[in-house]
C-alpha cells in the first residue's frame, strides 16, 4: 500500500519532501524532479519521464533526417489520404 504524508508549501512554493522519501529515493539537494499533472493529480517523481526522454530522441532522430514539423504533418495527411481511399 503507498505511503500517505502531508507536506506543506511555503509562502515562497517551496515544498519539503519528508527525510525518509529523500533517504529511500536517494534525492540530494539539486536533484530534478518530474511534476506531472493528470488533471489535478499531482504525481512527484525523481526521475525525468519516458515520454520526454522518447520525444527528445525521436525529435533528434528526424532533425538528423532533415525533417520538419511541416514536412511530418504533410507525410501524416498524405498516409491518412491514402488509407481513407482504401477504405
Amino acid at each position: 500500500m503507498p505511503d500517505t504524508m502531508t507536506i506543506n508549501i511555503t509562502q515562497r512554493g517551496v515544498l519539503t519532501l519528508p527525510k525518509s522519501i529523500r533517504n529511500r529515493y536517494k534525492l540530494n539537494p539539486g536533484d530534478s524532479l518530474t511534476l506531472l499533472d493528470i488533471d489535478g493529480v499531482l504525481v512527484l517523481a525523481p526521475l525525468r519521464s519516458e515520454i520526454d526522454l522518447l520525444a527528445d530522441r525521436i525529435s533528434r532522430a528526424l532533425l538528423e533526417k532533415g525533417e520538419t514539423l511541416d514536412s511530418m504533418l504533410i507525410r501524416l495527411r498524405e498516409e491518412r489520404e491514402m488509407h481513407a481511399r482504401k477504405d
